[in-house]
């Protein structure tokens, strides 16, 4: 089940997320729901997702604000938005916003299914595109999710890895503590982030106090630097 992509679907119908919960986890993925934006963003705190399905039009914040939000955070997990509006100017407005695709309701699920399976492949390729990264005496491989340090190779836990492999898909550039999983440790919430970014500095940095690769973006995230 870890090695299935998984999508939060964020609509404030339940009837809605219900249906889409169900079917598309009867195709193979993760599912993770949410009936507002900022539950869906508690829920971004603690699980790095692969995608997210999000409605447009629900109460309070929409979905167009949570994904200025996001983008603006530096979060680049693909959105989906979901609308009932079908105008070509709201198609467009979606997709100013930072959304990767817009689909208007109602759809039929085998086109919601080809849409998620497109954003993810394109996600897979980029992340292909990038295949090792190096910074000091370290080498990551982003496909096998190996570090070495010179010849010798550095243990990582599964998390650590998780980490340090968005970290560097998108090496040089801020990556939001949004779109960076943690440990699942409901006590912890969002510290365990930090606690995540502490053991990884521990290991790829010769003073963790000062780093020099991984470093802190004040209120954004973290940024791997690499060579």
């Amino acid at each position: 089940m870890d090695d299935l992509p998984h999508i939060l679907v964020v609509d404030d119908d339940r009837r809605i997320r219900n249906l889409l919960q169900a079917f598309l986890i009867d195709n193979g993925f993760r599912i993770s729901v949410a009936a507002s934006a900022a539950e869906a963003r508690e829920k971004m705190r603690i699980v790095a997702f692969d995608l997210v399905v999000l409605d447009i039009m629900m109460p309070g914040e929409t979905g167009l604000a949570f994904t200025e939000w996001l983008r603006a955070e530096g979060g680049r997990v693909p959105v989906l938005m979901l609308s009932a509006l079908a105008e070509p100017t709201d198609r467009i407005t979606g997709l100013e916003t930072g959304s990767d695709d817009y689909l208007a309701k109602p759809f039929e699920p085998r086109e919601l299914l080809l849409r998620i399976q497109g954003l993810l492949r394109r996600q897979d390729q980029a992340g292909r595109a990038r295949p090792e990264v190096s910074f000091g005496p370290f080498v990551f491989n982003l496909q096998r999710g190996e570090l070495r340090k010179g010849s010798d190779p550095v243990r990582l836990t599964t998390r650590e890895r998780d980490f340090l492999r968005r970290l560097a898909a998108s090496a040089g550039q801020p990556v939001a503590r949004a779109e960076l999983g943690a440990d699942g440790a409901e006590d912890e919430g969002s510290r365990s982030v930090d606690v995540q970014i502490n053991r990884l500095r521990q290991k790829i940095e010769s003073d963790p106090s000062n780093p020099i690769h991984l470093q802190t973006v004040r209120g954004t995230g973290y940024v791997l630097h690499v060579d």
